[in-house]
């Protein structure tokens, strides 16, 4: 079992991130989770998420000049979202180096995403007390470089969202979701929901763990028929 970090382990983790601590302790306290220590790192990552946040945005503005602000709210979502930032969390190997209570250690909570993402904000939080906005510029254009590269906003749209833009774009009614059954207990609640629509006489039905889960899959499957269909009359 991997040792809890302390300020003398932290001088490559310091080199990855390209940025030399003032304090120290102020990364310590980045990965400290809840479960180790009442000092532990949620305040931080309150500070790195509104940064992280900030700095993507500026970056995409900067990227695409030609993109609209509905798109790139998706494609900033795509990048901070919490298995992007797990992604970098493993790509730092803060994992080794969390500090965390018995029990999330016997849970396997150094390899779970949320504490791992919780962890990357709160290091960018951690950057910036420690030496302001500019070393935060530095360490998000490194993380960030390549992912901010080719991104396709209208491929993070989900299903739902391309189905409603396809059907208006033809001037057709928007699809009708309907659920078809509930079942499970409370905690295991499994949703099956029909996505029709009338005017193409298309229709699917699809479950997930929740109503929405469900009407996503229900309309990538109608949607999935749809540019089938249309492919084969090109």
């Amino acid at each position: 079992m991997a040792k809890s970090s302390r300020q003398s382990d932290l001088g490559p983790l310091q080199q990855r991130l390209g940025y030399q601590f003032h304090n120290p302790q102020l990364l310590l306290q980045a990965l400290t989770h809840k479960s180790y220590a009442k000092e532990n790192n949620e305040r931080l990552e309150f500070v790195g998420d509104a940064v992280l946040g900030y700095l993507v945005g500026s970056m995409l503005y900067r990227k695409y000049p030609q993109v609209q602000e509905d798109a790139l709210s998706l494609m900033r979502a795509e990048l901070v979202r919490g298995q992007t930032l797990a992604i970098l969390a493993r790509e730092l190997d803060l994992a080794p180096l969390l500090r965390l209570g018995s029990g999330e250690l016997k849970s396997g909570g150094r390899q779970r995403d949320s504490i791992l993402a919780n962890a990357v904000e709160a290091v960018i939080g951690a950057t910036h007390e420690d030496g302001g906005i500019q070393p935060c510029v530095g360490l998000v254009d490194m993380l960030y470089a390549e992912r901010i590269e080719n991104l396709d906003a209208e491929s993070l749209k989900d299903a739902k969202t391309q189905l409603q833009e396809l059907l208006q774009g033809q001037g057709l009614e928007l699809p009708v979701y309907e659920i078809q059954d509930i079942t499970g207990a409370d905690h295991q609640r499994q949703y099956c929901v029909s996505c029709s629509v009338a005017a193409l006489n298309k229709s699917a039905s699809a479950s997930a763990s929740s109503r929405r889960g469900a009407e996503k899959a229900a309309a990538q499957l109608v949607l999935a028929q749809v540019r089938s269909e249309g492919a084969d009359h090109e």
